[in-house]
């Protein structure tokens, strides 16, 4: 049992050679960053090769001439990268593909988990060569115009010509995309981050036109043959998107229901659907749509429920307008702090609204079942991977069917409100009663202030004796953040030559201490102990 008040050796060894560190690297770092390294690149591969073929290929002298070799090189080139990017930024958000491929082999490979930074990334690339692609032009409209001045000013070129318009609309479009994705922007307002995201319709419907104009012309026949090729470029990610969205809306036109609702203390509402067709595995997480509130959003949450229950569930913290409106509708007084519930069955019937539900989706969290011991860190909210997690490990404990690899888990909850340890209250104790081997290990810790009537209540029950003041679970609460560099010794001591899964959910500040701590006690050597470490991102 891990001791947090124990003094373990420490579990670094003093020094490690190049190989070692290497090998300590690849575990958490290495597959992430080696995959972004061969995609920059790659890009700048397109970007030279693009460039030297418009410096020097004797099919463009009399385009050289009339611009000049740097812009029309600079603009050429940036253009392809853009193709290429616009090609494959579509790719990451095809979650059932991205969850089928995320159980191959290729998962070794290719950092499936990190698809939502990867379209980012893109994004910001698109972004960048945008702006290039623009000024570089701007320079070969104002030379157009000195040479020749007939065709007039080259601003008046710029806003009516064909490719300068429909490159301004596209220009205005991304602006836009971008400063809404910004995460301070995205999480004030996201009803706003969803409307202006799909705005990538006329980003893409404008640049299926933008290169057809055939401005710049090659001075061997064919000349224009190669004009208009976005559309090669977008068709198979393009076509593959549009499937995943027929087939979200098949989805959630599938017979779902609700069959229970349950207020609970710091506004987080817990809504239990039926759902026959749905199929689902601990740590998955599913978009769900409530047409009452909007028709066109589909906010993803991580499921409660374990797949050997007969009902999914999530658990919702009511922090936006979506979640608020959706509370409302289900009847939730998400301002009042007594709890209250509502059940179809109950003494008091409502008409629940629609739901609609897409998924469900494979995530990080999935692969818990593959590690010999795992280590669950939540934090507030963030719990609630955990808590699927942990109702399956609790079925295949009590009923088991198949064997498992795991053998010890370690779950660690943080939470700044005492009551939010009321969400999975119930659920915990069934652990501590029924786990006689103890196969699961419960450390919860409590980082906000107590009022001094709240103190004066955890005083005189934890004289008590059996139950935590705070949890009402066996296991003690701790007051403070955790130390990690104490848990991490614990864990290197009490499982050497080990492969621990580390998985996280929550705030990133957290999740970037936990990230260091597994690169730092992670022992590259057959007898060390290795911490994978693994976050959700949706």
């Amino acid at each position: 049992m891990l001791n947090l008040y124990q003094q373990y050796p420490s579990a670094a060894p003093a020094r490690l050679t190049l190989k070692h560190r290497v090998q300590a690297w690849m575990v958490n770092d290495g597959q992430k960053v080696l995959f972004m390294g061969v995609w920059s690149i790659a890009m700048a591969m397109v970007f030279t090769l693009a460039y030297l073929n418009y410096a020097v290929s004797d099919n463009f002298k009399t385009m050289r001439g009339l611009f000049g070799t740097v812009p029309l090189s600079v603009a050429r080139a940036s253009a392809l990268c853009l193709h290429v990017c616009a090609g494959i930024i579509l790719f990451p958000v095809c979650r059932n593909v991205i969850s089928l491929l995320r159980t191959t082999p290729l998962n070794r490979v290719i950092p499936f988990d990190d698809a939502i930074p990867f379209h980012k990334a893109i994004g910001w690339t698109i972004f960048f060569f945008s702006w290039v692609h623009t000024i570089a032009h701007i320079f070969n409209y104002m030379t157009l115009a000195e040479k020749m001045p007939e065709n007039g000013n080259w601003a008046v070129q710029w806003f009516t010509n064909g490719p300068g318009y429909t490159g301004n609309i596209m220009l205005i479009a991304l602006i836009l995309i971008v400063f809404t994705a910004v995460k301070r922007v995205r999480r004030r307002n996201f009803e706003t981050f969803w409307y202006t995201h799909h705005l990538f319709i006329i980003f893409f419907g404008f640049w299926a036109f933008h290169g057809a104009f055939c401005i710049v012309r090659p001075d061997r026949p064919p000349q224009c043959a190669n004009a208009g090729a976005f559309w090669k470029y977008w068709i198979a990610s393009g076509l593959l998107y549009l499937g995943e969205r027929a087939l979200r809306e098949w989805r959630g036109r599938q017979t779902t229901f609700i069959t229970k609702v349950v207020m609970h203390p710091s506004n987080v509402v817990e809504v239990q659907i039926k759902k026959d067709a749905c199929k689902t595995k601990a740590g998955q997480y599913i978009f769900i749509c409530c047409p009452e509130v909007s028709l066109w959003q589909w906010h993803p949450f991580t499921l409660t429920s374990a797949p050997e229950e007969d009902f999914i569930s999530v658990h919702i913290r009511v922090v936006g307008d979506f979640t608020r409106s959706f509370a409302q509708k289900l009847g939730c007084d998400v301002n009042s702090k007594a709890p209250k519930s509502s059940e179809p069955d109950g003494e008091i019937n409502r008409l629940l609204p629609r739901l609609m539900v897409d998924g469900p989706f494979g995530s990080a969290s999935e692969d818990v079942f593959k590690y010999e011991v795992a280590m669950l860190v939540g934090a507030g909210i963030g719990v609630t991977p955990f808590a699927s997690i942990l109702k399956s490990i609790w079925y295949r404990v009590n009923y088991p069917t198949t064997n498992t690899r795991l053998r010890k888990v370690y779950f660690f909850w943080v939470c700044r409100d005492y009551q939010a340890f009321e969400w999975f209250q119930d659920l915990l104790k069934a652990i501590e009663d029924e786990d006689i081997e103890q196969f699961i290990e419960i450390h919860t810790y409590l980082t906000g202030r107590l009022k001094e009537d709240q103190i004066h209540n955890v005083i005189q029950n934890d004289e008590e004796g059996f139950e935590d003041a705070v949890t009402g679970l066996r296991s003690p609460t701790h007051y403070g953040r955790p130390n990690l560099d104490q848990i991490f010794s614990g864990l290197s001591h009490h499982h050497p030559d080990t492969d621990i899964g580390v998985f996280f959910c929550g705030p990133k500040p957290l999740g970037r201490q936990l990230h260091i701590a597994c690169n730092t006690y992670t022992q590259p050597s057959r007898e060390g102990t290795r911490f994978y470490y693994n976050k959700e991102n949706f």
